[in-house]
């Protein structure tokens, strides 16, 4: 299956679990990209990949209009009544794609996306796109789950959640996000890491897996190595997996 179309196909059945996903709504990482932001008040912003909403939701009473776009418009509905529900009226709703953005170049001060580049087949272009359409010395503010430098860890990572959830195309190195930024004229003015706890079952249960499908990435997991449990911080109780670790990383690149 074309990884956009399933990428469709996943979050038109899951939009509103995203909507109300604690992990997505209430995360630390949201507070620290609105800190910092450099905002005046008057700015355009861009939320790209919007999803449930929530960073065009967070960043709305900040600036002067958001465009939400999402390749998903089952989630672009369920981001509108969640935005409009919070009173916020200067958002505005666009189904577009991250790697082949429907703007014209110089547009916006601030580009946002949180979350979602792992699902993006061609990150590089969804990169180039945002430095694109941004102003000179525009704001690239970033999110998302990343892997460890190793390549076991990486790996293990990576197969985890594209079995839990097809649409997953892959989470990036920290060290690749810096060079896929820098070659496409950015300069990282600063970044940070964030340690996520993922519950398993809320996990799996986001991605509406059967009894079958859990229990097979539960026994994948109790069978990685002692140095793949110490890494991701591991806890199983009675062979059943409860919780492990990820990372995040924030970060904010201005254009030359």
């Amino acid at each position: 299956m074309n990884i956009k179309k399933a990428v469709q196909q996943q979050f038109s059945k899951n939009a509103e679990s995203y909507v109300n996903s604690t992990i997505h709504k209430d995360g630390k990482d949201l507070h620290k990209l609105l800190e910092i932001a450099t905002i005046s008040g008057d700015e355009l912003l861009l939320d790209v990949a919007t999803g449930g909403g929530h960073t065009a939701n967070a960043f709305a009473p900040h600036v002067k209009k958001v465009t939400a776009l999402d390749l998903t418009r089952e989630m672009l509905d369920s981001a509108h009544n969640f935005i409009k529900n919070n009173g916020n009226e200067n958002v505005e709703f666009i189904e577009g794609d991250a790697e082949n953005l429907p703007f014209s170049s110089d547009v916006f001060d601030l580009v946002t996306c949180r979350i979602a580049p792992h699902h993006f087949p061609n990150v590089q272009q969804f990169v180039s796109e945002a430095h694109r359409v941004l102003k000179q010395n525009g704001q690239f503010l970033l999110i998302d789950n990343v892997v460890p430098e190793d390549d076991a860890l990486d790996q293990f990572y990576n197969f985890i959640e594209k079995t839990r959830d097809y649409s997953h195309f892959r989470a990036w190195k920290k060290s690749e996000w810096i060079q896929m930024l820098e070659l496409s004229g950015f300069e990282i003015e600063e970044w940070h890491r964030f340690v996520k706890t993922f519950q398993f079952d809320t996990w799996c249960n986001r991605m509406n897996l059967t009894l079958e499908e859990k229990e097979s990435l539960n026994n994948f997991i109790l069978n990685a190595s002692e140095k793949i449990k110490t890494k991701f911080k591991i806890v199983i109780e009675n062979k059943q997996v409860i919780s492990f670790q990820g990372e995040s990383i924030i970060i904010k690149a201005i254009t030359n």
